[in-house]
């Protein structure tokens, strides 16, 4: 039974993420599906990702994939550095495959970490790859031009003809 149905796609979208938010806020760990590729190759799309919340006054570590609240839902990327600004604590993350870093965020946008990643094979990431200070963005950024245009071809030559 889909509890959504007939919902409007964006209110739903809008409900879980507020779940999701206060589910985070209360201590709970949460799992969501891996949209984009961002994270790539260490998040897959459609990889389920634990999500935990910080523990109080808990302060993320270079390396770990943290999940920032965002009026969109949750951006889930590797923690690059803090910095202080003006006596407040920012973060900047960025994606493993992304261009470049991302815009400095309070660090009390910080929902939670990663703390576990299954594969849309279903195969678990080794916890110990979760966190890494130097992922190799251009050969990241690079595969996922291989396998989009790759993607790209299959569809155009392998896909049935239309009726």
């Amino acid at each position: 039974m889909n509890i959504f149905s007939g919902m409007n796609s964006r209110l739903a979208h809008t409900l879980l993420k507020d779940v999701g938010f206060s589910l985070l806020a209360e201590g709970r760990t949460i799992r969501v599906r891996a949209d984009g590729y961002s994270m790539y190759p260490g998040i897959k799309p459609g990889s389920v990702i634990y999500i935990e919340p910080l523990a109080d006054d808990a302060i993320p570590v270079t390396g770990e994939i943290t999940a920032l609240k965002k009026d969109s839902g949750f951006i889930v990327h590797r923690l690059v550095r803090i910095i202080e600004k003006d006596g407040m604590k920012y973060v900047v993350t960025r994606g493993d495959s992304s261009i470049a870093e991302d815009d400095p965020e309070p660090i009390n946008h910080i929902a939670g970490k990663v703390v576990k990643v299954e594969l849309p094979s279903g195969k678990v990431v080794p916890e110990k790859s979760l966190s890494n200070k130097n992922p190799n963005y251009t050969l990241n950024r690079l595969l996922i031009r291989i396998i989009l245009q790759i993607s790209r071809l299959k569809r155009k030559f392998f896909s049935p003809p239309e009726a």
